[in-house]
């Protein structure tokens, strides 16, 4: 007998077919078209759309000969693997110690402390870029070590993201872990070391592989990161693509590097999936079975705490402090409140049009668009991925939806920017071209932030145990009234969360909406880049300040949703 509500049943197939198709025909129209589009490029001879004088648009695999015989290219992509396993490696060192304070000591105040540093991922790496430069570049606290513009600074920046990525995933299912294994083992006289090496770590790994597979995509896709802090020298797959289309409208070598990074982000996508599916299932056995322990702070867990408190301290408030500070010192080593009024008043030859003040406005407006789109999208999206219906084919569907739905996870934000470029003049017909009005910018922002959207909805409908269902469906109720009395009141307890992740990728997105802004109408990120990249000290400061009211938005949306989430699960 077909279980009622699951899909492919009669009464609500219009509603998954909706729900499924939304998100689908919105990834088709403004991801897969304009990303293949560009890729394409890389097998013809000349750019569709472009019009260069002189040549065809016929098939021609050329391209992969010259660019993969180039010896630059070459160490351009093992320079963008050596900073992704460098990353994710220092990231996995400090996020595990991490995670095992956040999520197995108990002491007051961790919930605000859990909530402070989620921060650091969701700030724009623009704004992580500028505050780097202002502690180790030319009269920072820092200056000299001489890491400015060096590789360990760039490593540096990718694990003050993804510190947060390691001790979440980590943390949430080390917070599930039976302790009684590790009891016994204690009891018969085993060492604390001992104990994390033959009970503790065996039992983390499907979480700590699938936290590293995380990291290393987002190391291997940073950009904003690596072009504040590495320029042409340690240039990775990522600003190269951007180097070619931007100052060479080379598209031909762009796509065939945006086909090697795809082939790398592919590989990292498919055993993240398979990691995680892992780590699921073994979370919910240790749910099922309501495991899961936490101690108070002993003697033995002050090197965890100490490393803990060093990550925190000088891995992400140093830089953040050194940013703030430098925004309201002077040339001279006064201070001075000039860079912010130059915000809303900018002196002559900052070389925006316009004012930062404009970029702000700007900025919020397309975040909330981009945020409602996303969520909308992303709610529709979870709810789908969340089914596990009894046809083997049908759940092979659902894990493909929501494979498709992460996609642009692991695509190039540059590629995706310039693929909307070449696509969106008048598509399907429309009668204007949507490449000369904004509304790209929300919709772009709005592609990056739903696989967050997605990660961060999902586990909350996965975790309700299908007999609840089931059992409301014997009481007499409807399809729809089991969706709406169960799975939508679960759904709103990450919707915080969910709307805060949007808001703040939206806010902070810089790859894709450097393409698509006009200059009389720039986002904050790429009016930062601007006067980051221009000549005299009231750019710098006006860059510095800039930095610093977006890194402000984006925590108190954050700690805000933060809050929103932990009210809600106060009162369940």
């Amino acid at each position: 007998m077909r279980r009622r509500g699951a899909i492919g049943s009669r009464p609500l197939w219009p509603f998954w077919a909706i729900a499924a198709g939304l998100p689908i025909g919105f990834l088709l129209l403004f991801f897969l078209w304009p990303v293949l589009a560009l890729v394409a490029t890389g097998f013809t001879d000349g750019v569709p759309g472009v019009g260069v004088p002189g040549r065809s648009s016929g098939l021609d695999l050329g391209g992969f000969a010259e660019v993969l015989g180039d010896p630059r290219n070459w160490r351009v992509i093992g320079q963008t693997l050596l900073q992704a396993s460098a990353g994710t490696l220092l990231s996995l060192l400090l996020g595990v110690p991490a995670a095992f304070v956040l999520y197995r000591l108990r002491f007051p105040g961790r919930g605000i402390l859990r909530a402070l540093v989620t921060v650091p991922f969701v700030l724009p790496t623009v704004v992580v870029g500028v505050a780097f430069v202002a502690l180790l570049g030319e009269g920072g606290p820092l200056a000299w070590t001489g890491l400015d513009r060096s590789f360990l600074a760039i490593v540096l920046a990718l694990t003050f993201f993804n510190v947060t990525v390691v001790l979440r995933t980590v943390g949430g299912f080390w917070a599930q872990l039976d302790p009684r294994p590790e009891h016994a083992a204690r009891t018969l006289g085993a060492t604390p070391w001992r104990v994390w090496w033959t009970v503790t770590l065996p039992a983390l790994r499907p979480a700590i592989a699938s936290a590293a597979a995380l990291v290393f995509l987002f190391c291997a896709t940073s950009f904003g990161i690596v072009l504040v802090l590495g320029g042409r020298r340690f240039s990775t797959i990522e600003t190269e693509i951007y180097r070619l289309t931007v100052q060479f409208l080379d598209l031909r070598s762009a796509a065939v590097l945006a086909l090697v990074q795809f082939a790398i982000v592919a590989a990292v996508m498919v055993v993240s999936s398979r990691l995680r599916r892992r780590r699921e299932q073994a979370g919910a056995v240790a749910m099922r079975f309501g495991l899961g322990s936490e101690t108070r702070p002993a003697r033995v867990h002050l090197p965890v705490i100490l490393c803990f408190a060093i990550t925190v301290l000088g891995l992400h408030a140093l830089p953040i402090l050194s940013l703030v500070l430098r925004s309201f010192r002077d040339g001279r080593g006064g201070w001075t409140l000039s860079h912010y009024r130059n915000l809303v008043l900018p002196p002559e030859g900052s070389g925006l049009q316009g004012t930062v003040f404009d970029s702000i406005l700007l900025s919020l407006g397309f975040a909330a668009v981009a945020t409602v789109l996303s969520v909308l999208l992303g709610a529709l999206a979870a709810l789908v991925a969340s089914r596990r219906p009894r046809s083997r084919v049908l759940r092979r569907g659902v894990d493909l939806f929501d494979g498709a739905i992460m996609l642009p996870l692991g695509v190039s934000a540059v590629t995706l920017g310039f693929g909307l470029l070449l696509t969106m003049n008048r598509p399907l017909g429309i009668g204007f071209d949507l490449r000369t009005s904004l509304v790209l910018i929300p919709i772009a922002q709005a592609l990056v932030a739903l696989p967050l959207v997605l990660r961060t909805l999902l586990p909350v409908l996965r975790a309700i145990e299908p007999r609840l269902r089931d059992a409301a469906a014997t009481l007499g109720a409807s399809p729809m009234r089991v969706l709406m009395t169960i799975d939508l009141p679960m759904l709103g307890r990450s919707a915080g969360l969910a709307l805060g992740f949007a808001a703040a990728t939206a806010l902070g997105e810089f790859g894709a909406t450097a393409f698509l802004v006009r200059p009389d109408a720039q986002t904050l990120p790429v009016a930062i880049g601007q006067l980051i990249g221009r000549q005299g000290a009231e750019n710098y400061g006006m860059a510095l300040a800039a930095a610093v009211v977006l890194g402000a938005m984006v925590t108190g949306i954050m700690l805000l949703a933060e809050r929103w989430r932990g009210s809600e699960a106060s009162e369940m």
